[in-house]
């Protein structure tokens, strides 16, 4: 089994990279985000997941476990293959991705190609409970807070108060994803007891930053 590479990257392609590994050219399968770190000539190490079939070894490289993690995580959910983990993982890095599924945003993950309405519901329905289990970066630690348990146990304003403003500024324009994410900042910085307008007027500055 494979579980890392450390060599030379010899070429690359529309979804692949082929890394060089004292003389044996391992051809690996990536997302667009771990591509686009890749260069010919270049010495580069990649976090590797092994898929064997029985016709063949499949190799999956990332640019770091927590982009393994998350690709692990989604090949879990049905009629969600490796291509279109891989797929997803282009478009949201692992933090954005968690921010993401806590905030219940669905059309972030129909940014990534093949990943339709049906699909992207499924997703954020199945992992929303399994995000607070994942270690990826500051982000994971905001994901409970969208349950509201994590929210008052962490000293911050309730999960309703918490919605309530990540609504207003959605109707404001912004994104669901970026609007939690600015929300639980502010809730962050504000302790319990902040209300919706405070929260707003907050997250509207950490999203102007």
């Amino acid at each position: 089994m494979i579980a890392k590479l450390t060599g030379v990257v010899d070429s690359v392609g529309t979804d692949w990279v082929v890394v060089d590994v004292n003389g044996v050219g391992y051809q690996v399968a990536c997302s667009n985000r771990t591509l686009s770190r890749m260069a010919v000539g270049e010495r580069r190490a990649l976090v590797v997941e092994t898929f064997i079939r029985d016709d063949r070894i499949t190799l999956y490289g990332f640019a770091d476990s927590g982009e393994r993690d998350w690709f692990r995580l989604l090949t879990t959910i049905q009629g969600v293959g490796s291509r279109l983990a891989l797929s997803i993982l282009g478009v949201l890095d692992p933090d954005q991705l968690t921010r993401a599924i806590a905030a219940q945003d669905k059309t972030a993950l129909t940014r990534a190609d093949g990943v339709g309405p049906k699909v992207a519901a499924r997703i954020v329905n199945e992992l929303k409970d399994k995000v607070g289990n994942l270690t990826l970066g500051a982000s994971a630690s905001a994901a409970p807070a969208a349950g509201g348990k994590a929210a008052a146990a962490a000293g911050g304003p309730d999960n309703m108060v918490m919605a309530d403003a990540v609504s207003a500024l959605v109707n404001l324009g912004y994104g669901r994803s970026e609007a939690f994410g600015a929300v639980v900042a502010a809730g962050r910085k504000l302790g319990d007891g902040a209300g919706v307008s405070e929260l707003i007027r907050h997250g509207l500055k950490e999203l102007s930053q």
